[in-house]
């Protein structure tokens, strides 16, 4: 026969528990968030729609209208006359074909390069890791605009200079697509799991290919996402080394710019063409963009 315990002072009843742990399930840990809150998410969500907006009342008047109330406060009539008169214009279908390939290609080349330098850095033993990730991160501090001179002069040497292949090879991997790989590859894959597979007869890559990459798809889903709009919106190294025959689409968009006068209801109503596509890509990327944040941000 067991003997009873003896309460302890402070403490509840084992008779209790039973009807303090049902009561505290039933109470809501996830309180609503006050109108502060909806506040500024209002404010947020409305100051990252004006530009949008803005560009959209200048796109749709022309400049006579704008010469004379450059500020309107309704839209106009006009914008899709000015989309037609900016297609017209530049060669809009190529250049955005254009900015489709190289997008598309510089965004798969750098996730899975970065994902398997990522591997590396994060997962194999191997010396001279340290010194060789801190040289990486460290190119990151260098201006891209210090490198452009020496870089056209080996893409002339090679004769891409106005094709396609001279603005996707320099971009086929980046540094920060290395170093952000690397910090979440650390903590998302454990070292039992990568031994488990070696032990089981993987080898080197085929533990890359069927471990490590699918544990990295969220984070390689926010790279490659973030990729493609730089690459995208990307003017500086494009408008250098391609010609005006076979541009990206924001060098297209450069040419509605005369050399002394800028019809700025063109101007915008090219970028807003060039907005759309951006637009269509994080609504359908938008489920998995929140995914690989919330997985980022929370390990369990």
């Amino acid at each position: 026969m067991t003997t009873p315990v003896p309460p302890v002072p402070g403490e509840p009843l084992l008779t209790e528990q039973p009807a303090r742990r049902r009561a505290m399930a039933g109470r809501s840990y996830s309180e609503r968030p006050g109108k502060l809150v909806y506040g500024l998410l209002a404010a947020v969500v409305l100051g990252g729609m004006f530009p949008l907006w803005w560009s959209f009342l200048i796109a749709s008047h022309d400049s006579a209208v704008l010469s004379r109330n450059p500020f309107p406060l309704v839209p106009g009539g006009n914008f899709l006359q000015n989309a037609a008169t900016v297609i017209d214009t530049v060669p809009f279908w190529r250049a955005t074909m254009n900015s489709i390939i190289v997008s598309t290609v510089c965004s798969a080349s750098v996730v899975f390069f970065a994902t398997l330098a990522g591997y590396a850095f994060a997962k194999l033993r191997f010396r001279g890791r340290g010194p060789l990730l801190v040289f990486v991160i460290a190119t990151m501090a260098v201006p891209t605009q210090l490198g452009v001179v020496p870089l056209y002069q080996v893409m002339a040497k090679l004769g891409w200079t106005g094709e396609l292949l001279a603005v996707i090879v320099p971009a086929l991997v980046t540094a920060f697509g290395v170093f952000w790989m690397t910090q979440y590859l650390s903590q998302a894959i454990p070292d039992e799991l990568i031994e488990a597979a070696r032990i089981d007869g993987c080898s080197m890559f085929r533990t890359f290919w069927h471990v490590a990459l699918p544990a990295a798809r969220p984070a390689a889903a926010m790279l490659g996402l973030f990729t493609f709009v730089a690459t995208w919106t990307n003017f500086f190294w494009p408008f250098i080394v391609l010609g005006p025959q076979d541009p990206t689409l924001p060098v297209a968009l450069q040419q509605l710019q005369a050399a002394h006068f800028v019809d700025y209801s063109l101007v915008l109503a090219g970028a807003l063409l060039a907005t759309i596509p951006l637009l269509i890509l994080f609504v359908f990327a938008g489920r998995q963009l929140v995914s690989g944040i919330m997985q980022g941000a929370v390990k369990q």
